[in-house]
Formats: structure tokens, C-alpha cells, sequence
């Protein structure tokens, strides 16, 4: 298929990649332009410098930024993609956002006869340099029906759970999860050394138990060693936090562990550590010591 990829940051450049990899004739576009070149020198296919002009004659556009206001920019701005998009084509969304733009795009691109699912991802960087990622998937099933065997490049588990902006949700849900497991993780770790236990050897135990967890097998040994450079930022986590409350807000949901986590998260950011990867939150108890 003619497809057009915009926004080639960690998890757009690789998931690009593996479209064009498999066969797809792909156009990018990024905002820094020399990352696109990077991406054409890696890949093959094409570039262009503006959204519009990638997406112009694309059978699906997928885009993957950074937050509601870049989403609206790359769609909806000048030089937007629906500008460009011709009735019967789809736009598929990987950004982390808001619910309530999902439902907004939904409602403009249907008005133009063009498709809308948002499907936010998770798997972090690895998980999109190995096209196994997780896709949460909101839109209507004829569009899905299309669109599945082209997420399945990068997508080892993409499931339909509703109408639009039900991708953006079950992503509230994931970031959760994670947020919860961290923070538990991190008290793991730092009990583990104040009561002087050797922390490898314990993590390389339970984790195969009840208290395991992705996040224990993949991040207990760099949290011990002090290394946070492994995936998504701690910047990204309280965006994507910063949407889950006020969801939450909205639905009547009540999330105290989460709203604490963020606040957590905030104290990361003010030691330096923005752009840090999640796992940092063990960097507390340092500071309180």
C-alpha cells in the first residue's frame, strides 16, 4: 500500500521502518527534517516537507507525535494531512493522547469521507525496534478491518475495544498499571539494599513468582546499577499521566495511587531527571538519604 508516516521520533522511526520493510511504499515526514533524511538513508522510501505532501495520495496516513497540540498540527494545521487525504483513505493514530481529540479528529475526518481509528501503542522502544508492540484500538470495525494487517508490521497484540477514542482510554489504563508496578518496584529495590540483601539475586528469584512483572525482569538490575536511559522519559510519563487525571477527573474515576505516583514523578523532574526513563522513581530514596 502507498502509505505516509508522520513523526519519526523513537517509536515512529523504527515503526516506519518495519512498513517499509515490509513491502509498503512509504513517504515520511518529521518535524526536524534531518531525522526523515535518517530515516530514507535507513529505510529507502521517501520524504516530504510537510505533512500534506506525504499524505497526498497515501492510502492510509499514521501518525505518531508527541501530544494533543502537535496531533491537531500535523492533521488539522496548514499543511495538515486532512488537508491533503481523499474520501475513502484512513488515518491512524499511534499518539498517546487525549480521548477527547480522538473523538474530535473522529468526527472531522468522518465528515470527509476518511477513516479514523486512534491507537495508542505501548512496549516502549524496544518493543517497536522489534515489531512487538501492544495497540489499543478505537474507530469503527470496517476501518479496523483494514488497517490490522498493516499494524501487524510493528504490532505483536492489536485488539478493536470500541468506538473512537476507546484506544486513548485502554492507553489510560496501561499507563496505570505502569505507574503503580514502578513505584512498587522502586520500594523493592530500595528496601532490598537498606536491609542489605544482595538485590539481583532477589529480583532474579521472584521474578518468576507472583510479584513478577515485565518491569522486574527488564529493569530491577539497571535500577540497581543507577542507569535510567532505557526507554520512555519520565517527561512522557506525566503527559500521559497529566491525561489520565484529568480523564479521571471527568468519568469520576478515582486514582489516589496514581495522583501520588505523578507527584512522584514531578520531584524526578525537579532533581533533573525529565529525561530519564521511568524507572528513575528509585532516585527518590537516594535523594532522601
Amino acid at each position: 500500500m502507498k502509505l505516509a508516516f508522520i513523526g519519526l521520533g523513537t517509536m515512529g522511526f523504527p515503526m516506519a521502518g518495519h512498513l517499509q520493510s515490509k513491502g509498503h511504499e512509504v513517504t515520511v515526514y518529521n518535524r526536524t527534517a534531518t531525522k526523515a533524511e535518517k530515516w530514507v538513508e535507513t529505510y529507502g522510501g521517501a520524504m516530504a516537507v510537510t505533512p500534506a505532501l506525504a499524505a497526498s495520495g497515501a492510502d492510509i496516513v499514521i501518525t505518531c507525535v508527541g501530544n494533543d497540540n502537535d496531533l491537531r498540527e500535523v492533521t488539522r494545521g496548514t499543511d495538515g494531512v486532512l488537508s491533503a487525504m481523499a474520501s475513502g483513505t484512513l488515518l491512524i493514530d499511534h499518539t498517546t493522547a487525549s480521548a477527547e481529540v480522538a473523538r474530535e479528529l473522529s468526527q472531522v475526518a468522518t465528515e470527509q469521507g476518511v477513516g479514523f481509528l486512534d491507537a495508542p501503542v505501548s512496549g516502549g522502544q524496544a518493543g517497536a525496534e522489534n515489531g512487538a508492540l501492544s495497540v489499543m484500538v478505537g474507530g469503527d470495525q470496517a476501518s479496523y478491518d483494514l488497517a490490522e494487517p498493516v499494524m501487524q508490521a510493528y504490532g505483536k497484540s492489536i485488539r478493536l475495544l470500541g468506538e473512537a477514542g476507546s484506544g486513548q482510554l485502554a492507553k489510560m489504563v496501561n499507563q496505570i498499571c505502569i505507574a503503580g508496578v514502578v513505584q512498587g518496584l522502586s520500594e523493592a529495590v530500595h528496601f532490598a539494599k537498606q536491609a542489605g540483601l544482595d538485590g539481583e539475586q532477589v529480583f532474579d528469584v521472584i521474578q518468576h513468582g507472583a510479584a513478577g512483572s515485565w518491569q522486574m525482569i527488564n529493569r530491577h538490575k539497571t535500577m540497581i546499577d543507577d542507569v535510567f536511559d532505557y526507554g520512555f522519559a519520565v517527561d512522557w510519563m506525566r503527559k500521559d499521566l497529566g491525561i489520565t487525571l484529568d480523564e479521571a477527573r471527568r468519568n469520576g474515576a478515582q486514582l489516589p495511587v496514581t495522583a501520588l505516583v505523578d507527584q512522584f514523578y514531578a520531584e524526578v523532574q525537579r532533581m533533573g531527571g525529565g529525561r530519564w526513563d521511568t524507572s528513575s522513581l528509585v532516585k527518590r530514596f537516594d535523594a532522601d538519604q
